[in-house]
C-alpha cells in the first residue's frame, strides 16, 4: 500500500507545480523559466527537510514516500527544465540557457543542504 502514499503526494504536487509555475512566470517579463526554477528549488528544499527529518528519526519512511517521492517527485520537473533549457539555446538565448543550468544545479543543491541542516537543527 506504499504506492498509495506516493499517489497521494503526487495528486497534490502536480497541480501545485502547474499553479506555482504559472503564477511565478506571469510575474516575470523574461524568457528565463522562473516558474520551473522556483518549483525545482522549493522541491529540493522540501526534500532536504524530509530527508533530514527521516535521518533524525523525526519522520517515518511513510512520510518520506508521501512527501519526498510523491509530492516532490510531482512538484519538481527535470523534463521541463531540460526542455526549457534546450528551447533557450535553440532560440539564441544561450546565456539564459547556461544560467538556467548553472543556477538550477547550484540553487537546488543549496536548497537540499539548507533543508537537511534545518531538519538536523530542529530534530537533533
Amino acid at each position: 500500500m506504499n504506492w498509495l502514499l506516493v499517489v497521494a503526494g503526487a495528486v497534490v504536487g502536480a497541480p501545485l507545480r502547474y499553479l506555482t509555475d504559472r503564477a511565478v512566470q506571469s510575474r516575470h517579463d523574461s524568457v528565463f523559466p522562473w516558474g520551473t526554477f522556483a518549483v525545482n528549488v522549493v522541491g529540493c528544499l522540501i526534500l532536504g527537510l524530509v530527508t533530514g527529518a527521516v535521518a533524525a528519526g523525526a519522520a517515518s519512511s511513510q512520510v518520506q514516500l508521501l512527501l519526498g517521492t510523491g509530492l516532490c517527485g510531482a512538484l519538481t520537473t527535470y523534463s521541463t527544465f531540460s526542455y526549457e533549457t534546450l528551447r533557450l539555446a535553440e532560440t539564441g538565448a544561450g546565456r539564459y540557457a547556461l544560467a538556467n543550468v548553472a543556477g538550477s544545479v547550484a540553487a537546488g543543491l543549496a536548497a537540499v543542504y539548507v533543508g537537511a541542516e534545518l531538519a538536523s537543527a530542529l530534530w537533533s
